[in-house]
């Protein structure tokens, strides 16, 4: 009995200690099926997008923010790199052209404890996102979007 309150107690500080961890940057996608790409209007792709964009603002949050910040970002829109291209018979292919560059419509607001440090809302873009070799010879998900949003994130709230 007294080992499993121990037990409990112990969880409880975990799950407290691994909130505050990530307390850094909270991301809200405003209405992801109305935002331009198809990957946010179709419901059984949108989750997992939205989970790897939540996953990649919180890594830019301990590498950019400095200790005490937190970051609020709404996600009012987005168009990913590239377009699919059924009449080509590629359906399920992204098709990465100069003229479908990737894009977010974001609104932040940056506070060092209670004061607000920015604020702002603007279209984060990168037209020249297939001249990026660093995203290019990226693996993973989404490397046009990520390098867009790391210079975006280091240029607005580098320490």
């Amino acid at each position: 009995m007294r080992s499993a309150k121990l037990l409990s107690v112990l969880l409880s500080l975990l799950v407290l200690l691994s909130v505050n961890a990530f307390a850094g940057v909270s991301v809200n996608f405003v209405h992801p099926e109305k935002f331009r790409d198809e990957d946010f209007r179709r419901a059984f792709k949108r989750d997992g997008v939205i989970a790897e964009f939540r996953k990649y603002f919180d890594r830019l949050g301990a590498i950019y923010l400095k200790k005490g910040q937190t970051l609020r970002i709404d996600v009012l829109n987005a168009d990913l790199a590239g377009r699919y291209e059924p009449w080509n018979g590629l359906y399920d292919v992204r098709v990465l052209r100069d003229v479908t560059p990737p894009s977010f419509r974001l609104r932040y607001t940056l506070r060092q404890g209670k004061k607000i440090v920015a604020r702002g809302e603007e279209t984060v873009t990168d037209m020249n996102y297939l001249w990026d070799l660093s995203a290019r010879s990226a693996s993973g998900r989404f490397p046009h979007e990520k390098a867009m949003l790391r210079d975006w994130f280091r240029k607005r709230f580098s320490r």
